[in-house]
């Protein structure tokens, strides 16, 4: 069974995810579930994290952004070695490494205007994206760096295919999801908390059934105000929060965000949630404690999971557990508040770890399935999920060093000597 490397720095921006599994083909041609083996999680460093948080505020120069892509790259090679050296593994026991690298800008599809310029009838190809409204994104982390340093075939950016068909690129998770869950007997619903919070819904081995689209916030607001007001990096356990009570003119204020007026397929980003719209929220209810603010905004990505499911999900399937993981399932106050409201519609929440898949590690063995699947030329994008026009195979690949063929010496009219 192939060993796999997925790794993941998301919108939270907390860490580079580092995880092995194994993956393998099975019978009906896709890739079993992934075997969890073992993971770590490297901190960005200072002299990458500071130029990396200007760039989200449009603050680079494209220059100085040249030298951070490669900068990350080696960063996200350095975690790959560090992994290989903890399961004590060689680059040869690597089939393929994957990742999508660190969104620094996402903008979601304008789906009146996509229809104004549709690919098939434009004069000219260039107005799909200067006029039409498809999606786009800006992702670094430079693949040719950590297929070069670690000498392992890499497969990074699996939006951009996804957004040349119309589709929204985001979120990823449905692939593995459907993967995972597909011979289940029942729907399956599953809810990652990154930055940003999205649902699945797994209908069985019926891909054009299958849901995935983004609740909205998750962490990164809730992150943004603990920085902003503490100087820690997160609330830990979500004990800030619990300290505190609900703003209810914020929270109704915070729930009339244009974002829910979205159908899905929707994707969100820091244009959405990110920020600036924190530091607007934080101007405007300046005299709130910081424990206020948090239970508001922890309550916030609550209600905005709880009305995904029930206008979306629960119209389409009958859904009695949801399968959580992410950093914001470890929020031990979002995660009660979701058990509550969750459970006065008959829905359990529970942790991804019941299921074989670490809830830390989640989004890390979503992009080595991806990768995995772009490898073997896997279809790996869900079209009813995202709005893509077709099945495609996602993933820009970038091959290890090692498998460049055609190095041997040539002789006399180019025939290979072998070093003779």
């Amino acid at each position: 069974m192939p060993y796999i490397i997925g790794l993941n720095s998301g919108s939270s921006f907390d860490g580079v995810d580092a995880v092995l599994c194994e993956i393998s083909l099975a019978s009906d041609g896709h890739p079993c579930k992934p075997r969890y083996i073992d993971a770590l999680t490297l901190d960005w460093p200072e002299a990458l994290r500071e130029p990396i948080q200007r760039a989200f505020d449009n603050d680079l120069t494209i220059f100085e952004m040249t030298r951070v892509n490669y900068a990350a790259g080696a960063l996200f090679a350095e975690a790959v070695k560090q992994l290989l050296k903890q399961a004590n593994l060689t680059a040869e026991d690597i089939e393929v490494i994957g990742y999508d690298g660190q969104t620094i800008y996402q903008e979601p599809p304008n789906r009146p205007a996509m229809a104004q310029y549709p690919p098939e009838s434009c004069e000219s190809l260039v107005d799909i994206w200067l006029k039409g409204g498809h999606a786009c994104g800006f992702f670094i982390v430079e693949s040719g760096v950590v297929a070069g340093l670690t000498d392992i075939t890499t497969v990074t950016q699996f939006r951009p295919v996804d957004h040349s068909l119309g589709g929204s690129g985001a979120p990823l998770m449905q692939y593995l999801d459907f993967v995972a869950f597909r011979n289940e007997s029942s729907p399956v619903v599953t809810l990652n908390i990154g930055g940003i919070s999205n649902v699945q819904l797994v209908c069985g081995r019926d891909r054009s059934k299958m849901m995935a689209f983004d609740c909205g916030p998750g962490n990164v607001m809730i992150d943004h105000v603990v920085k902003a007001r503490t100087g820690r990096t997160y609330d830990e356990d979500g004990q800030l929060a619990s300290a505190g009570h609900v703003i209810d003119d914020l929270l109704q204020h915070l729930l009339n965000h244009e974002f829910f007026a979205r159908k899905p397929p929707r994707s969100a980003w820091r244009l959405d949630f990110g920020a600036d719209y924190a530091d607007r929220v934080l101007k405007q209810w300046h005299h709130a404690s910081a424990e206020d603010l948090l239970a508001t905004f922890t309550a916030f990505t609550a209600a905005a999971i709880e009305s995904s499911v029930v206008d979306f999900i629960l119209p389409k399937a009958a859904v009695h557990r949801i399968i959580a993981s992410g950093g914001g399932a470890k929020n031990l106050c979002l995660l009660g508040l979701m058990r509550e409201r969750l459970s006065k519609r008959g829905i359990e929440v529970i942790i991804s770890d019941e299921v074989g898949l670490p809830a830390t590690y989640k989004e890390a063995i979503k992009f080595a399935t991806l990768a995995y699947a772009t490898r073997n030329g896997l279809a790996n994008n869900i079209p009813e999920a995202s709005g893509a026009s077709r099945y495609a195979v996602l993933g820009k690949l970038t091959l290890g060093p090692r498998m460049a063929k055609g190095t041997e010496p040539l002789g006399v009219n180019g025939v290979v000597t072998n070093g003779h």
